[in-house]
């Protein structure tokens, strides 16, 4: 990235992020593209696997979108996986989402997110304690962890390993007095592993965006926050079929055989159930519904 445009913003500036100040470790200074979340507003940080489910990165996006709609902001750290998709999320309803770096503020990683990297310059901000060229070490990651924190009022986990990256954000939050929510997982799923090892030790579980807000006191926009898709609006063979999908992904001939209907009336219905915005493929042949 040439010629990039950047704000140094050392503690004795006025325009350091007030929450930041009194953390472990602060940092000197800061580079950042755009600029911090607003210390009046209610700042979520949601993190997760960079190796996520579709499940995992779904709900990231519509936990991200859901709470961004109704006036939160989203920080996370720019990584694959639940990173970007609660970036995207955010970004997705025009609102502000902030990524913390673990290198250079020039340096986009992963490269992949090239374009939402730029967005976030104009619909929130980039921000890094490293200076320029500094390449993606893995080193660097745990400590940016302590800034993902440092700037939110709780962090959501989605998709957590037992030894996954996300726990060194949550202990630095708890250091920090960040309240920590968790989605649920199944018991059998090793990616919720973390996660319900976080739930047993006294973390806030939640199953929907409204959760967190009115936590937090925030009245919560009805016509801002997703609702059921109507199924009365769909023909006999289309409400089949959506019953049969949930946010695991499924192969066409597994819809086939699990609807007992024939492949031609399923691949009619899933094509119409995907124009009206009910299903989508996150992979080619494998649908699931759209949170929407």
């Amino acid at each position: 990235m040439e010629n990039i445009k950047f704000q140094y913003i050392s503690q004795e500036n006025n325009a350091y992020p007030e929450k930041l100040r009194h953390i472990y470790k602060p940092p000197k200074a800061l580079y950042v593209r755009g600029g911090f979340p607003e210390e009046s507003k209610l700042c979520i940080a949601i993190i997760g696997a960079r190796n996520c489910s579709t499940y995992g990165k779904e709900t990231a996006y519509y936990f991200a979108r859901e709470l961004a709609k109704n006036g939160a902001e989203i920080v996370s750290g720019l990584a694959r996986g639940i990173d970007g998709a609660a970036h995207k999320g955010a970004l997705a309803c025009g609102k502000k989402t902030y990524g913390v770096l673990g290198c250079g503020i020039d340096v986009c990683y992963p490269k992949e997110h090239a374009r939402m990297y730029e967005e976030m310059e104009k619909e929130g901000g980039i921000i890094s304690e490293y200076g320029l060229g500094i390449a993606p070490l893995a080193g660097y990651f745990p400590m940016r962890n302590r800034i993902i924190s440092g700037l939110s009022n709780g962090i959501l986990i989605i998709e957590a390993r037992e030894r996954s990256g996300s726990l060194i954000t949550v202990e630095y939050g708890l250091e920090q007095g960040k309240d920590i929510f968790v989605l649920p997982g199944r018991i059998c799923d090793e990616l919720s592993r973390g996660c319900n090892r976080l739930l047993k030790a006294g973390a806030i579980p939640v199953t929907e965006p409204s959760d967190i807000l009115e936590y937090y006191g925030v009245a919560v926009d009805k016509r801002g926050v997703a609702t059921k898709k109507n199924n009365n609006l769909l023909e006999k063979h289309e409400e089949v079929v959506y019953s049969n999908l949930c946010l695991v992904p499924k192969h066409l001939n597994q819809v086939v055989v699990e609807c007992n209907l024939p492949a031609a009336t399923v691949m009619q219905s899933l094509i119409l159930l995907e124009i009206k915005g009910y299903i989508k493929q996150p992979t080619k042949s494998y649908y699931i519904k759209t949170l929407e």
